[in-house]
């Protein structure tokens, strides 16, 4: 088992090095640049520019230069915005993302498994049929849908919500119930079908059936035999959700106007900022492999079988 760990973890290095080194040159390479601007600058100032920014080397040399930087934890300057430094835009709106992203996955799961607990138990059944109508319009409505329409009708016509805002401002938890119900209801969608389709798949074992037969109540066999056995396949979903749900906020992030790192993937792509632009890209890339790491070792100890592998 450890050697398996060790091995998924060291493929972890050449992953994160490929998606750097495709990531750098695709960025590089796309046309337009960083200070490109509609009113041309005289040439020399441009010269100096870009001998700042080392642009004026070769491209080898500055993806070079730029790993160097980056295995020192320096994702280097912004080019746009100057007051301070990549690492510090980072720091600064990766919590705000994790905050939205974790408290939406909570919500998601809470309602999920109860809906999908609900029309596992009452199945063929109006609560069924609702539970899983809401969940098909949560998979097949996209979320910069669902965005707009509940500020439509909670911030704009009946003025129950701020439209858009972040809780520091004086709105404070208000603005954070438009971004949470829009980016976990996907989510929730997914969770409340697994979590159906696997009690209700245990609800037919012999040794429910048993259970019953004993003569225990309802509530007992649902609480302590079905649920246990029905969690295993949320719980496997539970580590790409986490990592989805943190890197798929940025839609979310543009619309509710959230101080997250989605705002700034946005920006920095618009600006052709191309250290902001990569130190998102590392970030969300570094976020989704982590948790596939850590999906594949729990698989590995719910079923060692896939260790040898």
């Amino acid at each position: 088992m450890i050697k398996y760990i060790l091995k998924r973890f060291l493929g972890m290095i050449p992953t994160m090095f490929a998606i750097i080194t495709i990531g750098f040159f695709l960025i590089r390479l796309a046309p337009g640049g960083p200070f490109d601007q509609e009113k041309k600058v005289p040439e020399q100032v441009m010269r100096n520019i870009e001998a700042k920014y080392n642009l004026d080397k070769p491209l080898y040399q500055q993806y070079l230069m730029y790993m160097g930087s980056v295995l020192r934890g320096d994702l280097g300057p912004s080019y746009k915005y100057t007051d301070n430094d990549v690492n510090f835009y980072i720091s600064n709106s990766l919590p705000n993302s994790m905050l939205l992203g974790s408290i939406s996955l909570l919500v998601a799961i809470i309602l999920g498994v109860l809906v999908g607990i609900s029309s596992a138990i009452n199945q063929n059944s109006w609560i069924d049929y609702t539970g899983m109508s809401i969940a098909v319009i949560g998979i097949s409505v996209p979320t910069f849908v669902v965005g707009p329409v509940l500020m439509y009708f909670l911030a704009l016509k009946w003025q129950l919500l701020p439209t858009s805002g972040w809780i520091s401002s004086s709105n404070g938890l208000k603005t954070l119930i438009m971004p949470v119900i829009t980016l976990s209801f996907p989510y929730f969608a997914t969770i409340a079908r697994l979590s159906r389709a696997s009690v209700l798949e245990v609800l037919r074992s012999s040794y429910i059936r048993t259970a019953y037969a004993k003569g225990l109540r309802s509530s007992v066999v649902i609480f302590k035999h079905v649920l246990k056995g029905a969690m295993l396949p949320i719980v496997s979903y539970l580590g790409p959700a986490f990592a989805g749900i943190i890197t798929g906020s940025i839609v979310i992030e543009t619309i509710f106007r959230v101080p997250g790192l989605g705002k700034f993937f946005v920006q920095s792509a618009l600006n052709r900022d191309y250290t902001l632009i990569m130190g998102v890209l590392i970030v969300y890339s570094l976020i989704l492999i982590i948790m596939n790491f850590v999906v594949d070792v729990v698989y590995a100890f719910l079923d060692p079988r896939i260790s040898y592998r």
